[in-house]
């Protein structure tokens, strides 16, 4: 007779003591599986987001801060030094941005393949597998796993950081807890998944504080608000990474920028005036490679770059309720709610888009839409599901081509401005302009950064020195002032020589103005 305590009791899938069966990590395919998918990520950027591509504006003041070609660039109030720390070991040695790219490439394929590693005592492997398919799969994606940005980064810190909210509540339910008699190694996962929650909620708001608190709420307001999930520990350590992530940006914020509230004043005024906005329509069209997109008035060119983007949703309540199905429901339900929140600032609150805003979102909504391309695959008669994985396989690949048609275009651009900055770098090392030296005016930031030069700009998101610093600085050291061609620059600059740079194709032209200190 089978002992009362053996019994099997029904249980809701909507219960978090009972959500999921747990994946055995002992199982020989699972580590297989998520290594591939890491893999074929790392070597996708090596061929095809890497080679002769440049360092961007945001890139070059990020690297500048730690070494790279050039003196540290002006530091904005909105941003953040996370993205700073992650590639200090390598461009404090070496200007070499191939090597930059080499390093980012593999440490994101090392990150994606951890984010998954995290959830396999939750979710079945396979699923992992083609969530990380999916996630990977996509240009913007792919395009700023080997960039110095920081929300590739956030989208990983992000996807660690609900995985480990859901090992550690799970270590209180009874399936749990019979998982954990069969495999001894399960105590010791959910005693790590506490303080992996705080690091991940930490790193994320170190690399951009905003999305530290979208992150934070959900995961906070969940475990307050399930009964089974009402554990103290839990939303304490969530918040103490919150707090631990953002010290140095608010220490910095008084420092540098005159208290906590005058830096987040003029972020909010970098960033546009903070308010309502409906931006869903800006980040659609910004889906065609557009790295930002503000003002985002422009045409919707090419609507087959966002129809993965309106296929999405439906994939993610399919998903849902396939997930609720198979047992697995809040774990798909908190994915689902925390990428809501991570998105909504940047859906409905900023007049601008960018497609690497939303990849956090993205990140946790491939675990909701995994579900749902295995379920229906397995929906079928055995008999009809070869003809139903050949249909998903093809609808596959041609999102992959269209992703990969978007990507070699904005890595295209990428590589221009790698030959722009170049050229302009040469032209003005030709015309004695060496470091210690100092660019102003337009595309200042990188063309400082290429030459080797400071950049500071009087006015703007800069601010950081006047005109008057500026035809002061001019007398003990090279000076180039960058216009477009044929205006005429500052006062203080109109008796020195114009130099047209060179241009690489679809880049507007430019005339240098140098001081005669230089050469």
């Amino acid at each position: 007779m089978t002992p009362p305590e053996a019994r099997a009791r029904p249980r809701s899938p909507w219960r978090p003591s009972g959500l999921w069966p747990p994946s055995d990590p002992r199982s020989a395919s699972g580590p297989r599986l998520l290594v591939a998918v890491a893999v074929a990520f790392v070597l996708a950027q090596l061929a095809l987001a890497v080679p002769g591509t440049g360092l961007g504006w945001d890139e070059a003041v990020y690297v500048s801060q730690v070494g790279g070609n050039a003196p540290p660039a002006y530091f904005s109030a909105p941003r953040a030094r996370g993205i700073t720390y992650l590639v200090a070991p390598v461009a404090a040695f070496t200007a070499s941005t191939g090597a930059l790219r080499l390093y980012l490439a593999l440490l994101s394929g090392a990150a994606l393949l951890g984010a998954l590693w995290v959830w396999r005592p939750i979710l079945p492997t396979r699923l992992l597998a083609v969530a990380g398919t999916l996630f990977a799969g996509l240009w913007v994606t792919l395009f700023y796993g080997p960039r110095v940005m920081p929300n590739l980064w956030c989208a990983f810190g992000a996807l660690v950081a609900v995985g480990c909210f859901l090992r550690a509540t799970a270590t209180r339910a009874a399936t749990v807890r019979a998982a954990r008699d069969r495999w001894d190694a399960q105590g010791r996962r959910g005693r790590r998944a506490l303080p992996g929650l705080g690091a991940a909620v930490a790193a994320v708001t170190l690399l951009r504080p905003a999305d530290g608190l979208w992150l934070t709420l959900p995961l906070v307001a969940a475990a307050l608000l399930v009964p089974a999930w009402r554990r103290p520990a839990v939303p304490a350590a969530a918040v103490a990474g919150l707090v631990l992530g953002a010290v140095p940006w608010v220490v910095e914020a008084y420092t540098s920028y005159g208290g906590l509230a005058a830096r987040l004043h003029r972020a909010g005024e970098i960033q546009g005036t903070m308010g309502w906005y409906f931006s869903v329509d800006d980040h659609v069209r910004a889906l065609a490679g557009r790295t930002l997109c503000r003002p985002c008035e422009v045409p919707w060119e090419n609507p087959l770059t966002a129809l993965w983007w309106f296929v999405l949703p439906l994939a993610v309540l399919g998903g849902l309720a396939a997930a609720v199905r198979a047992g697995r429901g809040a774990p798909a339900v908190l994915a689902t709610v925390t990428a809501a929140s991570l998105a909504f600032p940047y859906l409905f609150t900023i007049g601008y888009a960018a497609p690497r805003f939303l990849l956090p979102a993205y990140a946790l909504l491939a675990v909701p839409a995994a579900e749902c391309v295995l379920a229906l695959a397995g929906a079928v008669r055995p008999a009809r599901r070869p003809l139903v994985a050949g249909l998903l396989a093809a609808g596959f690949l041609a999102h992959l081509a269209v992703q990969y048609a978007v990507l070699d275009r904005t890595v295209g651009y990428s590589r221009s401005v790698r030959v722009q900055f170049t050229g302009i770098a040469a032209a003005l090392h030709g015309l004695g302009v060496r470091p210690p030296c100092t660019v102003t005016g337009r595309e200042y930031v990188p063309i400082g950064y290429y030459t080797g030069c400071s950049s500071r700009q009087p006015r703007g998101h800069d601010g950081s020195i006047t005109e008057a610093g500026l035809a002061e600085a001019a007398r003990h050291r090279p000076l180039t002032v960058v216009v477009h061609a044929g205006k005429a620059p500052p006062s203080y600059a109109a008796t020195w020589p114009a130099t047209r740079l060179p241009s690489a194709p679809g880049w507007p032209l430019l005339d240098a103005y140098v001081s005669p200190s230089a050469g």
